[in-house]
């Protein structure tokens, strides 16, 4: 893999949270191609570019970032990640429509605007709930995708240019929401003070983001990937927050994504001060050890001892002549093969459902995508699990594969059968 700078939109030396250049670097994950930047042919593999994939800790407020900026452009004006593949995700959805209909007492007459709307998966499930819906998706082919399945969706950028046109076209929001995509963008602060341009008087901003308490003790470090520049703490949320005129009066912790939470922002101008469930969650960060850099230091070196645990396993397997397959293509599991190092020698190939990824090729390792019925066809006696978030769904969905034998591994926090 060639190294070049070319897609590389610029690199930060201060915080996206509090502008300080007091940044620790705790974890390097290597070179590291781009997550979802799939291959169609072996062609293409001698012109694959890789970037550094280095992780830092504020230590003014605690903010985990990446400082090496891939163009959005590049990453997601064309983008193949779709939410409506999974059932997990469906039951999700559901919920959190629910929820936020019970929570800020959504009726017909509300708008429920989505950052990042993807195919409109969430957005459908408002509508269902007798809620307008509008979503805002950056990717023209999900964004097209959305509309043909009937969620009104612009397809733009976000930020708080795009917040004022949007304004001027539609009535004020009573829940402005982006799930897994405020970690996305470079400039958090104007994202967030875009939301809250949308927000009618008593509404709420709802962000939903991978929690990095749950990503530190399970060892997740293969949520870690270029697209995902920030890794958050309410800790650090607050003070985003706080940056946009925006305070937190709720948090709920979800199950989705190996472990994630989701705040209720308001307007500073009318709630003043972060709740009392907010200062209590933020003083468990500190005694848990998420505002100290020591903390992150012992993460990297257990990093380094689970890859060695996933590597022993697979090579000890292969040299038993045993056959190993992956199952999933998701961004995660691109980290996690590359940092790895495992290749088609170790797993010849992995299977996936979404239908955009089959017949192509992940990124780095050059591992072919196939159907997930060649499990059953080819009975791999073990398959390596790649979107272990969803291990509960695909164990119940591969019961034929598991009836004729064929056993999961699971990559993280150590690697282990089940």
């Amino acid at each position: 893999m060639q190294k070049s700078s070319a897609p590389v939109h610029h690199k930060r030396g201060t915080c996206r949270a509090c502008d300080s250049t007091k940044l620790r670097m705790f974890l390097s994950l290597g070179p590291t191609p781009l997550a979802n930047s799939f291959l169609g042919s072996p062609e293409e593999f001698a012109h694959e570019q890789s970037y550094c994939l280095d992780v830092y800790f504020c230590e003014a407020c605690s903010l985990v970032q990446l400082t090496n900026v891939i163009d959005p452009e590049v990453l997601f004006r064309h983008y193949i990640y779709v939410t409506g593949t999974s059932d997990t995700i469906a039951a999700h959805n559901i919920e959190y429509a629910r929820t936020l209909v019970d929570v800020l007492n959504l009726g017909p007459d509300d708008l429920v605007i989505e950052i990042a709307s993807n195919d409109g998966s969430l957005l459908k499930c408002f509508q269902r709930e007798g809620v307008k819906a509008l979503g805002v998706e950056p990717a023209t082919n999900i964004a097209q995708t959305a509309g043909a399945n009937g969620v009104p969706t612009v397809n733009e950028f976000f930020n708080s240019i795009t917040a004022r046109q949007l304004k001027e076209s539609h009535v004020p929001a009573k829940a402005v929401i982006g799930n897994n995509v405020l970690a996305h963008v470079d400039d958090p602060r104007d994202f967030l003070l875009g939301c809250k341009t949308l927000l009618a008087p008593g509404g709420r901003v709802v962000i939903e983001v991978p929690y990095l308490r749950h990503l530190l003790e399970r060892l997740e470090y293969d949520t870690i990937y270029h697209e995902h520049l920030c890794y958050f703490s309410i800790t650090a949320l607050t003070r985003l927050c706080a940056g946009a005129g925006l305070v937190i009066d709720r948090v709920d912790h979800v199950p989705v994504h190996g472990g994630s939470i989701r705040i209720y922002a308001g307007a500073q101008e009318e709630l003043n001060a972060h709740s009392q469930q907010v200062l209590g969650l933020m003083e468990e960060e500190r005694e848990a050890g998420l505002t100290d850099p020591s903390h992150f230091e012992r993460f990297a070196a257990e990093v380094q001892k689970s890859r060695n645990a996933l590597r022993d396993l697979l090579e000890s397997l292969k040299q038993e002549d045993k056959q190993i397959a992956a199952y999933g293509a998701p961004a995660k599991g691109n980290t996690l093969l590359n940092y790895c190092g495992i290749d088609t020698d170790l797993v010849p190939y992995t299977v996936d459902k979404n239908p955009m990824k089959i017949g192509l090729y992940t990124p780095g390792m050059h591992i072919p995508v196939l159907p997930v019925s060649t499990l059953v066809e080819r009975r791999p006696d073990y398959v390596l699990i790649l979107a272990w978030n969803f291990t509960e769904e695909i164990l119940k969905q591969q019961a034929n594969y598991r009836a004729l034998g064929g056993q999961f591994i699971v990559p993280v926090p150590i690697a282990k059968v089940v």
